[in-house]
């Protein structure tokens, strides 16, 4: 155990933002902490790394743990350089060194009695050096510099020099080289492209430690995570498994949560009910007795949380276009001017159908943006781009520079639709979660979150059959981006759009397209088909396969002798739960009976039986759960 949470409680003013928390931190736990925006979860992983007092509970840490905690935003060193900024993740190391060189060089030239104690020392700081693994120090750094993207880099430059992205990207590579026994990162996955996320994703999943991750890249907590733990009204609440587990999961568990509830609110109702019309018969009074004195012993079952609420967004529309969306034919895009003149890209040609759903990936700069601003006529550009017939197109821009700052969420509708009443700009808004005085709020005081929900809002009004977007999750929460996710795939117009949010394009485009600086390539499928035949990732597998044929084919065995296994257990364990239902079903007719209703000691006796047997039915649906 490395770190263990019994009922941590913490409030601001008269906030209530963590309640009762319990939670334990293990050797090799990948823990993703979810949560939207403001519910506490900063507030958990500053009491964990020990940044912030809590109010009620306890809080214990394995002896000497170390804590590396990522922070959004993480400050570096602006004066040193990028060695000196690296190298002090691993201060102790070179200092060791350090030591061990001097007190060498003092050996070689001292008196016998002074030699032996130089030797202890020798000893004792050997001991650490090796303890801190610092013959490997230099490898490490290598490593995780490739990984982050500063392979290339001059390591005399200055970490003033570099841009805000590559600031965050190197102070998580500095967290890494520093390898703490419990590893907190805060969305670590910010300006990461798509090699470095993926080899973000192996290094994390290999790390010898534990790591609690905050991230709303659900793509990467179902690469990474192990657990997932989810804070919503100021609970924890831990589910085994990656995003998508979690999602399952939850739903199951939110709904035996409310079916235990309503269950025994209908057990408290008939037990009253019972009560109340047998209170004036003499001949009842037994019963009654008993049963008020059941109603009293009963433990009662919380009432669930409320649901947070959730987005509701569609983007209905009226008109069918014709069957060509849009043809582009020998497009060229250039950027800057004179001599500081640059192609992004040329002889672009691209035909898009009606229903498509395309998203456009590559690294950044290489104009995936621009493309789609050459296409709706806001960049200038070279060749034809010709929109098919009864096209409406909205555009989500990533910088939401259509809306206008000094307005109020409500005049920016408006604004766009000035025949909608209140009400019904109002009731728009309210499907994205913007209501009450929220939208007398102006624009600048709005979250980068709810400006996107705003823009979206507008988008929805359109009633557009082409939308047009360029990285539309950026800023939401993984509610919102659930809420999106749906929308998308259940929108039967057209999708162009560029994106970082591999989950989304796992779920929603039918085609990827590559961009790079010489060429495009298209792949008839969603991001996981991208990701295998790519590039590299081909070569990778071919060369895979031809080396473990062998073993693939021993694992297949393996697979399938465990698969016979868990499906043998899976019928036991369903023959279990059914024995145990119809024990329950028994016990319950037997408190029906008017001689056990009567005699206190024996009702209590049954009753008790049944909380037990539906404990065991409670864990042996678990136990289904995972099996099936």
């Amino acid at each position: 155990m490395l770190v263990s949470l019994n009922n941590i409680s913490k409030s601001f003013l008269d906030k209530s933002i963590l309640k009762d928390i319990t939670l334990s931190v293990n050797d090799k736990d990948r823990i993703g902490l979810l949560g939207i925006n403001g519910v506490g979860k900063s507030t958990l992983l500053n009491i964990i790394s020990g940044a912030l007092p809590y109010d009620e509970g306890t809080l214990s840490t394995k002896n000497d743990l170390r804590i590396g905690y990522l922070k959004q935003n993480e400050a570096l060193n602006t004066s040193n350089s990028l060695q000196e900024e690296i190298q002090d993740s691993l201060k102790l190391v070179f200092e060791t060194r350090k030591k061990i060189e001097e007190i060498s060089s003092k050996m070689s030239m001292t008196s016998e009695e002074e030699y032996e104690k130089l030797s202890a020392e020798y000893e004792k700081y050997t001991n650490i050096y090796n303890a801190a693994d610092g013959h490997n120090a230099e490898v490490r750094i290598n490593t995780v510099l490739n990984g982050m993207g500063f392979g290339n880099f001059d390591m005399n430059t200055s970490v003033s020099v570099l841009s805000g992205g590559e600031k965050t990207r190197f102070a998580l590579a500095k967290i890494l080289v520093e390898n703490p026994n419990l590893l907190i990162l805060d969305e670590p996955t910010n300006h990461l492209d798509f090699s470095m996320l993926n080899w973000l994703e192996e290094y994390l999943k290999n790390y010898k430690g534990a790591v609690i991750i905050v991230s709303h890249d659900r793509y990467f907590l179902d690469a990474v995570a192990s657990d997932i733990c989810e804070i919503e009204n100021g609970e924890l609440v831990r589910y085994k498994g990656g995003y998508s587990a979690f999602l399952t999961q939850k739903e199951e568990r939110v709904k035996t949560l409310n079916k235990e509830y309503e269950k025994q609110q209908r057990e408290i109702e008939d037990l009253r009910d019972y009560v109340r019309r047998n209170l004036a018969k003499s001949s009842s009074t037994n019963s009654v007795g008993s049963r008020v004195k059941a109603l009293e012993k009963m433990e009662l079952a919380a009432k669930p949380n409320p649901q947070v609420k959730d987005l509701h967004i569609s983007f209905p529309f009226d008109i069918e276009p014709h069957k060509t969306i849009l043809e582009c034919k020998g497009l060229k895009v250039s950027v800057g001017k004179g001599e500081a003149k640059r192609t992004l890209f040329e002889n672009f040609d691209l035909s898009v159908s009606r229903g498509e759903k395309i998203a456009f990936v590559g690294k950044n700069g290489v104009g995936k943006s621009s493309f789609l601003k050459a296409v709706l006529k806001k960049l200038p550009c070279e060749g034809i781009v010709r929109w098919g017939g009864n096209v409406k197109v909205s555009y989500f821009d990533q910088e939401l520079s259509s809306l206008d700052l000094n307005m109020t969420v409500l005049e920016s509708v408006h604004r766009k639709f000035p025949t909608k009443t209140e009400y019904e700009i109002r009731s728009m808004l309210a499907r994205f979660l913007i209501e009450g005085e929220d939208v007398f709020k102006r624009i600048r005081e709005m979250s980068g979150a709810n400006r996107a929900k705003v823009a979206l809002c507008i988008i929805a009004f359109e009633r557009s059959n082409v939308l047009v977007l360029d990285e539309p999750t950026n800023h939401l929460d993984y509610k919102a981006k659930e809420a999106l996710d749906k929308a998308l795939r259940e929108y039967d117009g057209t999708v162009i759009m560029v994106s970082h949010d591999r989950y989304l394009l796992n779920s929603v485009p039918d085609k990827i397209i590559e961009m790079s600086s010489d060429k495009i390539t298209i792949f008839n499928g969603n991001y996981d088909y991208y990701k295998a035949h790519s590039g590299n990732d081909i070569v990778k597998e071919a060369v895979k396969e031809k080396a473990s044929n062998q073993s693939a084919y021993n694992e297949s065995r393996k697979n399938k002798a465990e698969d016979r296994k868990r499906r043998a257990k899976l019928m036991n364990v369903e023959k279990d739960i059914e024995a145990l239902q119809n024990d329950i079903i028994s016990l319950r007719a037997q408190c029906e009976d008017s001689d056990v209703s009567s005699d206190y000691q024996k009702l209590s006796e049954i009753l008790e039986c049944i909380k037990e047997k539906e404990a065991q039915l409670e864990e042996l649906e678990n136990i289904w759960l995972e099996l099936a």
